[in-house]
């Protein structure tokens, strides 16, 4: 008796389980593959284009009208001549008018006086008026001295002298100095500036002189 026949039929059923099994694999590899095809198509990112609105090109304005040119002036057409003879007008009908008017007087235009300006003057230093002389020193009699003393004189505006200097001596000290003391005793006319009294420096010359 023969056991071939079983074990022929068991690697049979073996390899049909087998070739199943490797179908069914095949079938969840293919199947799984293009679920995650699918979700990773599913997962990729989308991508958003805002479209811009074409706005229709805008109407330019008009160009401005032309200016308005002023019409030219009209030329200028000079009168015609009109000659007028004389020869044929009667002598006669000549009138001629004489009329004689006198011209108005025109009065005199006034001219305004001149303007004088104050002049500016100096001081009058005379010994012979409103002024008592110098009495001569007896020492100086005894010695018979002479000579001419020049003084200067600071006159005020009321013509009294301020100051005296001996400016010249006679060669005799006490000739100077019996001129300059008695001669700033005597009054003066003060000098002028612009019209008004002014202080200033006069001189004057005194003659010591023995009869």
């Amino acid at each position: 008796m023969s056991y071939t026949q079983p074990a022929a039929a068991g690697r049979r059923s073996v390899g049909l389980v087998v070739v199943v099994l490797f179908h069914a694999l095949l079938f969840y590899a293919l199947v799984s593959g293009l679920a995650r095809k699918v979700v990773e198509v599913v997962k990729a990112p989308l991508e958003t284009k805002i479209i811009e609105e074409i706005k229709p090109p805008e109407d330019k304005p008009p160009p401005p009208p032309p200016p308005k040119l002023a019409p030219p002036p009209p030329a200028f057409v000079p009168p015609p001549e009109v000659r007028v003879s004389t020869a044929t007008a009667p002598a006669e009908a000549t009138i001629t008018t004489v009329t004689q008017n006198k011209p108005a007087e025109v009065a005199p235009i006034a001219k305004p006086a001149p303007v004088v300006a104050p002049q500016s003057t100096n001081a009058v230093i005379d010994a012979s008026k409103n002024c008592s002389l110098p009495e001569y020193p007896r020492a100086s009699l005894s010695a018979e001295e002479q000579g001419t003393t020049g003084l200067l004189f600071l006159i005020d505006v009321d013509g009294r002298p301020l100051e005296g200097k001996i400016e010249k001596s006679s060669g005799y000290r006490r000739l100077d100095e019996a001129a300059r003391k008695a001669l700033m005793l005597c009054r003066f006319k003060p000098a002028t500036a612009n019209g008004q009294p002014a202080q200033s420096w006069g001189r004057l010359e005194y003659e010591w002189k023995l009869d």
